[in-house]
């Protein structure tokens, strides 16, 4: 389902020399990738609080850096938003309407299941930001696809570090 149309128009004045109808298209992208930075928290949220097994000390406190660093992708996509003369979508609502990310799964038992289905989160999170990292470029917003590469060089980090809990042992 679309956001509504308030969030995909440029709606306030700025003195931001970008063109409004570019300011427009960065802004239904940044509102979409908001979506996927806020379900992206809140899986990450879900498992640290559900997961249980072996290793649930470490994951339950690396589940919660995760948390904090999609907080901080949310963050800095939103204000990007706004700074370009625009509502942010950052209702509950709006991102589960909006997200790109598959549902997070229910009733894990594994603990490594959680770790997989996190990865799976964090590889769609980071693949859509790269696409939009080159509609950025392609519409001519360089500051938001310079914005979007740091996002996703931290995103890649994270989902290496996911990975790695899911690789055996030579």
């Amino acid at each position: 389902m679309a956001l509504p149309k308030i969030y995909l128009r440029a709606e306030f004045d700025t003195r931001n020399d970008l063109p409004a109808k570019v300011r427009e298209q960065v802004i239904e992208l940044l509102n979409t990738r908001l979506a996927d930075g806020i379900d992206l928290g809140a899986q990450s949220k879900h498992a640290h609080w559900n997961v249980a097994g072996p290793n649930f000390i470490s994951l339950h406190k690396f589940f919660d850096e995760i948390h904090e660093i999609a907080t901080g992708f949310a963050d800095d996509v939103a204000e990007r938003a706004a700074a370009l003369g625009n509502h942010v979508a950052g209702r509950l609502q709006d991102s589960a309407q909006a997200t790109k990310l598959k549902p997070f799964p229910t009733a894990l038992q594994d603990d490594m299941a959680f770790v997989r289905a996190l990865a799976d989160a964090m590889a769609s999170f980071a693949n859509e930001a790269r696409e939009a990292i080159d509609e950025t470029q392609e519409i001519g917003d360089e500051v938001t696809s310079d914005m979007l590469n740091a996002i996703v060089l931290s995103a890649d980090k994270y989902l290496w570090m996911l990975e790695a809990h899911l690789r055996a042992p030579h």
